[in-house]
Protein backbone atom coordinates (compact mmCIF):
# COMPACT_ATOMS: atom_id res chain seq x y z
CA UNK A 1 0.00 0.00 0.00
CA UNK A 2 1.02 3.64 -0.73
CA UNK A 3 1.73 6.33 1.27
CA UNK A 4 1.47 9.88 1.00
CA UNK A 5 3.75 12.25 2.33
CA UNK A 6 3.75 16.04 1.85
CA UNK A 7 7.04 18.35 2.65
CA UNK A 8 7.45 22.18 2.26
CA UNK A 9 10.31 23.22 0.21
CA UNK A 10 11.45 26.61 -0.84
CA UNK A 11 9.97 27.96 -4.06
CA UNK A 12 13.11 28.03 -6.12
CA UNK A 13 13.73 24.11 -5.13
CA UNK A 14 10.18 23.31 -6.18
CA UNK A 15 10.42 24.85 -9.89
CA UNK A 16 13.86 23.50 -10.12
CA UNK A 17 12.33 19.97 -9.35
CA UNK A 18 9.88 20.60 -11.87
CA UNK A 19 11.77 21.29 -13.92
CA UNK A 20 14.05 18.94 -13.70
CA UNK A 21 11.20 16.21 -13.91
CA UNK A 22 9.30 17.67 -16.86
CA UNK A 23 12.85 17.46 -18.62
CA UNK A 24 12.55 13.77 -17.97
CA UNK A 25 8.99 13.46 -19.19
CA UNK A 26 7.78 12.76 -15.19
CA UNK A 27 5.38 13.90 -12.84
CA UNK A 28 7.26 15.82 -10.45
CA UNK A 29 5.95 13.29 -7.52
CA UNK A 30 7.37 10.38 -9.37
CA UNK A 31 10.65 12.02 -9.84
CA UNK A 32 10.67 13.10 -6.12
CA UNK A 33 10.21 9.16 -5.63
CA UNK A 34 13.09 7.99 -7.67
CA UNK A 35 15.26 10.43 -6.19
CA UNK A 36 14.79 9.08 -2.99
CA UNK A 37 15.11 5.59 -4.10
CA UNK A 38 18.18 6.01 -5.73
CA UNK A 39 19.10 7.87 -2.33
CA UNK A 40 18.03 5.36 0.04
CA UNK A 41 19.94 2.69 -2.43
CA UNK A 42 23.19 4.67 -2.13
CA UNK A 43 22.84 4.88 1.56
CA UNK A 44 22.67 0.93 2.10
CA UNK A 45 25.11 0.42 -0.31
CA UNK A 46 27.49 2.63 1.81
CA UNK A 47 26.56 0.57 4.50
CA UNK A 48 27.93 -2.33 3.45
CA UNK A 49 30.66 -1.29 1.91
CA UNK A 50 31.08 -0.22 5.36
CA UNK A 51 30.26 -2.76 6.52
CA UNK A 52 32.83 -4.89 4.52
CA UNK A 53 35.92 -2.95 4.93
CA UNK A 54 35.18 -3.23 9.09
CA UNK A 55 35.34 -6.93 8.51
CA UNK A 56 39.19 -6.47 6.55
CA UNK A 57 40.02 -3.74 9.42
CA UNK A 58 39.25 -6.65 11.79
CA UNK A 59 40.86 -9.88 10.68
CA UNK A 60 37.13 -10.94 9.38
CA UNK A 61 37.88 -10.69 5.98
CA UNK A 62 40.96 -10.18 4.01
CA UNK A 63 41.85 -8.89 0.27
CA UNK A 64 43.78 -11.15 -2.04
CA UNK A 65 45.22 -9.73 -5.10
CA UNK A 66 44.17 -11.06 -8.73
CA UNK A 67 47.35 -12.82 -8.74
CA UNK A 68 46.11 -14.59 -5.55
CA UNK A 69 42.81 -15.23 -6.52
CA UNK A 70 43.85 -16.24 -9.71
CA UNK A 71 46.53 -19.45 -7.63
CA UNK A 72 43.49 -20.00 -5.19
CA UNK A 73 40.99 -20.94 -8.07
CA UNK A 74 43.77 -22.66 -10.15
CA UNK A 75 43.56 -20.01 -13.42
CA UNK A 76 47.36 -19.20 -13.72
CA UNK A 77 48.21 -21.46 -16.68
Amino acid sequence: MNKRVTIEMPEEIHELLAAEAARGGVEPDAYVLDLVVQKLEDLHDIALAEAALERIRTGESKVVSWEEMERELGLDD
